[in-house]
């Protein structure tokens, strides 16, 4: 048993003999003051429960135990690719219907603004400037 189970056991112990002296008028107080006294105990359990799950997960955190999700999958770019060309097809066939040629290539640099933010998106390397070696291959 704990200490402070125990503590718990004798506060219940002296509140049933001062109810026994005390009689029946005294008794809700009695009854509160006890009630007080554990719901003190149950928030203290909680807090100090809260405060260490939230100590774990700093300390996760801290050595670096969550790696990231990966952002980018193969299946994610071949996706998006075939829905961005099959919107494509009704898409030119609006813009070249309602603006002819101006129409026509604002809807493509739309598909091609959209492919190219997501490009981005996944793969952030993607555009960064390539320098050449020493030798003459380029580097990343």
């Amino acid at each position: 048993m704990d200490a402070r189970d125990s503590d718990l056991e004798k506060d219940l112990d002296a509140t049933l003999r001062a109810r026994r002296e005390l009689g029946e008028e005294y008794e809700s107080a009695l009854v509160e003051s006890f009630l007080e006294k554990v719901d003190q105990r149950i928030d203290g359990a909680v807090e100090r429960r809260v405060r260490r799950q939230l100590a774990e997960q700093q300390m996760a955190a801290a050595r670096g135990a969550r790696s990231p999700a990966p952002t980018d999958s193969w299946g994610e770019r071949f996706g998006f690719g075939i829905v961005s060309l099959v919107l494509a097809i009704p898409l030119s066939a609006i813009g070249g219907g309602t603006g002819d040629l101006p129409g026509l290539l604002v809807v493509w640099g739309g598909i091609v603004g959209v492919n190219v933010v997501q490009a981005a998106r996944t793969g952030p390397g993607l555009f960064r400037r390539r320098t050449p070696s020493p030798d003459g291959d380029p580097e990343d």
